[in-house]
């Protein structure tokens, strides 16, 4: 993985410096706190419901053991015990004293780690997918492309004051498992007919507000052009995206105003003016960016059957089944640890998981792990003869449920418990459905299934591609949940359709269960979830469920009390 070099040891220093004696003119009353909320912005500091939050950056989800072990210090020092893993591969602590905060960026510089670009409207985290580098559908490792882009944008003097916050991300394997149609800007490493890598451009998706697939600008992008053409595309966006209105003021709103056609023609008429610059990819750049990203030294082992080994254990041969992923390398597997046992808010994970995941990352994976989007963690670099004693000590730690695509490993954004934006909770939402449906023979008979949660309309918790998605409302000032079906992410995705009114915290596991009752009576051999529902459409799902009234506990809860 990358190392800073002096620059970036330079530049975040500066930056807690700065910071540091920004904090001290606002806890002195020399910054009001109008004055106080870019600066704090910049780095990463929100103001949630509760307390401030810190989101700290977790370069394209790639963590080592000392810096996991960080994110350990910090939640028992800072906060109460635990973070947040984010869809967006990033963490958060939600319980921050502001006069602590430079200290905190401090010891993140300690481990090459920093708060910057993970709140404003400037290029955020750019995202790929967690098994990078050893999935075996990959043409090419996406990370150094991403470590580019990333040394590119930060603190990039165009870039820093965008009409609106901007996500880039990149998918260097055929199946796209990083979501790369729902970014502002996505990036699909294809190879041309002469065997070239490049990427193919998509610009204008996103979710929030007004949810866009977005579209393809450009085939073919020739590697070496990466930074070039994605400069054109944001000095487009950056001259005419609109800044009168927060919420018109994403590009895919500029996208479809324009039309795909028009658009395509600025952003080509702007590379003129840059390809062939001085910001062209050269073999050298690359190279040197490439070797921070050199396989580590793997022994030379032949693929074993590892359930075969352990006749019998089912426990074991689930978990192996749902967590475990091939490696391109033989003898090797990835491992999903799930951060999603029944009664945890999903994405949670203790100040002593933390600190047990990198000894494991030591022991078990070359020092490394990975975040994901889906909010887990990943040891990507795992011998399969040591999967069993691996899984062992997962276990008892509470990071082997076996359920990773499955019902229970649902996406949640924090919702109202925590985030002033939102209109409802979600993690009561979550925690509700995973302890109804807490069975794991009956989460295997459905099959994978995505159900993603959100807060509100800005969709953190990424409802629109769920396979069912769930919406937190506000109607006269009480928390309800609006459900889509049919959404999905990958090469096909989809954005849900919405089935009906609103449903209350109460009723929301029940109306799960009949959502998937009709998807059991429907299903043909072979078809997911989404598959049924796609070909189904929303109507048999929407009558059945608002059929009759849905019964919470002893009470019975009428139609009448759909919002």
């Amino acid at each position: 993985m990358y190392k800073y070099d002096q620059y970036d040891h330079l530049i975040v220093r500066e930056r807690i410096a700065q910071y540091r004696d920004q904090v001290r003119r606002r806890l002195a009353n020399e910054l009001t706190e109008e004055e106080f909320l870019p600066l704090r912005l910049q780095n990463g500091l929100y103001m949630q419901r509760h307390a401030y939050m810190l989101r700290i950056a977790v370069p394209y989800g790639m963590l080592n053991a000392k810096q996991m072990r960080m994110f350990a210090h910090i939640a028992r020092k800072y906060d109460r015990g635990y973070g947040h893993f984010t869809t967006r591969q990033n963490i958060q602590f939600n319980w921050i004293d502001l006069e602590d905060t430079p200290d905190i960026l401090a010891d993140l510089a300690s481990v090459e780690m920093h708060a910057i670009q993970t709140s404003g409207n400037c290029i955020r985290n750019t995202t790929t997918d967690e098994f990078a580098g050893v999935a075996a559908d990959e043409l090419i490792d996406p990370r150094p492309y991403c470590e580019i882009l990333r040394q590119w944008s930060t603190f990039h003097p165009e870039f820093i004051a965008l009409p609106r916050k901007f996500k880039v991300a990149i998918n260097g394997a055929i199946e796209d498992r990083a979501a790369v149609q729902v970014h502002d800007i996505g990036l699909h490493v294809v190879k041309n007919e002469a065997g070239e890598i490049g990427f193919r451009v998509l610009v204008g998706g996103g979710l929030g507000r007004t949810p866009i697939i977005g579209s393809v600008i450009r085939e073919f992008l020739p590697r070496e052009h990466m930074l070039t053409y994605i400069e054109a595309i944001m000095r487009v966006y950056n001259q005419y995206g609109r800044r009168d209105n927060k919420y018109k003021a994403r590009i895919k709103i500029l996208l479809k105003a324009l039309g795909v056609e028009e658009f395509t023609r600025q952003v080509e008429q702007e590379w003129l003016d840059l390809k062939d610059g001085p910001q062209t990819l050269t073999d050298a750049e690359l190279n040197r960016i490439l070797a921070f990203f050199e396989p580590p030294q793997y022994k030379a082992l032949d693929d074993r059957d590892v359930v075969a080994a352990q006749p019998g254990n089912r426990a074991f041969a689930n978990w192996v089944n749902r967590n475990v992923r091939p490696h391109k390398v033989p003898g090797y597997a990835a491992v999903v640890l799930s951060l999603k046992k029944t009664g945890i808010a999903p994405g949670d994970a203790t100040a002593g998981q933390m600190d047990f995941v990198a000894d494991l990352a030591d022991r078990y994976s070359f020092g490394e792990l990975r975040v994901t989007h889906e909010q887990n963690l990943v040891l990507a670099d795992v011998e399969q003869s040591k999967l069993f004693e691996l899984w062992q000590e997962v276990k008892a730690q509470g990071l082997a449920t076996p359920n990773i695509g499955l019902l229970t490993d649902i996406i949640s954004c924090p919702g109202g418990d925590f985030c002033s934006l939102a209109n409802a909770k979600s993690i009561p939402i979550a925690v509700a459905i995973a302890e109804r449906f807490d069975d794991i023979d009956f989460q295997h008979d459905i099959g994978e299934i995505e159900l993603n949660i959100s807060g509100c309309i800005n969709a953190c918790g990424h409802h629109h591609v769920g396979n069912i998605g769930v919406l937190g409302v506000d109607k006269d000032g009480s928390e309800w949940y609006q459900v889509s079906i049919g959404g999905a992410q990958g090469n096909n995705a989809a954005l849900g359709k919405i089935i009906g009114p609103s449903f209350s915290a109460a009723q929301m596991p029940e109306v799960i269960g009949r959502l998937l009752q009709v998807y059991v009576d429907h299903r043909i051999e072979g078809e997911r979830f989404v598959d049924t529902a796609q070909r189904l459409g929303i109507g048999p799902f929407k009558e059945f469920v608002y059929a009759t009234p849905i019964h919470v506990g002893k009470a019975v809860v009428g139609e009448d009390t759909y919002a």
